[in-house]
């Protein structure tokens, strides 16, 4: 090694215990400012929800705002553009879904979807919920299958945007029972359940936290979930395995990430907060109520989740043929 290099070499090796303490330090005091909470989707839906309700909590534990901000579009990928670019200084972060997977395969993205992200924990998880306008004849599963194949090509069914799993549990129902729907996609599920709610499309495969309140009330019919198990919050709804579709099985997710290059003690210490979040009573009651299960993992468990849904919907999107938009 070159005297030049030495010496170099010696002064990154002094000054990083510094860079330790000085990131220690920044995440102890941490916020001091408020932070921006991206949804890559329009109000009303299950990840306004699940960020909204997680941003609350945050607010109150932390004492400053976690301020949500909605960019719908692209399932997500008009949100991530945004987000990659931002400052990797923690008041900055994003709620990740299914669409995070599922775009690389659909569309060309201008961020890396793992590179450019750093992955703090799966807040939850939750199934869809199958839901018909009242007016829609079919009343369970079987009879919608029955239904939809005497109308091949007539009957419209909503989703909030292509590649979500909204979207690919009806294009994996339809692969695995032979029936034939025309794809209505709205940009998020807050304008897709508005259109359900009048009739403007009768069929929707729902997230349960953004449709469970309407079908409760009556104002949709619930006639399946897309777990393998019943929901609890819907423990008396079947599943479409159970109804006679077996090995049909579509989950959704919630998570959190930050830039890439966020400083690990501030990643550790958004890590500590949300999970402390999600074991308060409040926010896990309001979120198992309205259909979604608690999970709060590690970024290192995260991020092999969300590297193996990617590789995961990559195979499922091809083989069904589905194109993006």
């Amino acid at each position: 090694m070159k005297d030049s290099d030495r010496k170099r070499f010696c002064t990154i090796l002094a000054a990083f215990p510094l860079m330790v303490w000085c990131g220690l330090a920044c995440a102890q005091d941490y916020p001091t400012k408020p932070v921006r909470f991206i949804v890559g989707f329009p109000p009303g839906g299950t990840n306004d929800i699940v960020a909204r309700a997680l941003g609350a909590k945050l607010t109150e534990n932390l004492k400053q705002q976690f301020v949500i901000e909605n960019r719908g579009g692209a399932n997500t990928a008009i949100a991530s553009e945004l987000f990659v670019r931002t400052p990797p200084d923690g008041y900055t972060i994003m709620l990740n879904a299914p669409g995070h997977a599922t775009n690389p395969t659909l569309m060309k993205l201008r961020f890396d979807p793992i590179k450019d992200f750093a992955f703090i924990t799966c807040a939850a998880e939750s199934q869809n919920l199958v839901v018909l306008h009242p007016s829609f004849p079919p009343k369970n599963v079987k009879e919608l299958i029955a239904f939809s194949k005497q109308r091949p090509g007539q009957i419209n069914y909503g989703s909030s945007g292509v590649g979500t799993t909204v979207h690919l549990s009806a294009e994996l129902f339809q692969f695995m029972t032979g029936v034939k729907w025309v794809h209505i996609p709205y940009k998020g599920a807050g304008p897709a359940v508005i259109d359900l709610l009048a009739g403007h499309h009768v069929l929707y495969f729902g997230n349960v936290p953004s449709v469970i309140q309407h079908a409760r009330a009556g104002k949709l019919r619930a006639i399946a979930v897309t777990g393998l198990k019943r929901s609890t919050a819907a423990p008396d709804i079947p599943t479409v395995n159970e109804s006679g579709i077996p090995g049909f099985e579509v989950t959704t997710w919630y998570g959190v990430s930050a830039p890439a290059k966020t400083p690990r003690p501030i990643i550790d210490k958004l890590h500590a907060e949300i999970v402390r979040a999600l074991k308060s009573q409040d926010l896990r009651d309001y979120l198992v109520n309205s259909g979604a299960d608690i999970v709060g993992n590690t970024p290192e468990q995260y991020t092999a989740f969300v590297q193996n849904e990617i590789v995961k919907w990559s195979k499922v999107i091809k083989g069904a043929g589905i194109k993006g938009e």
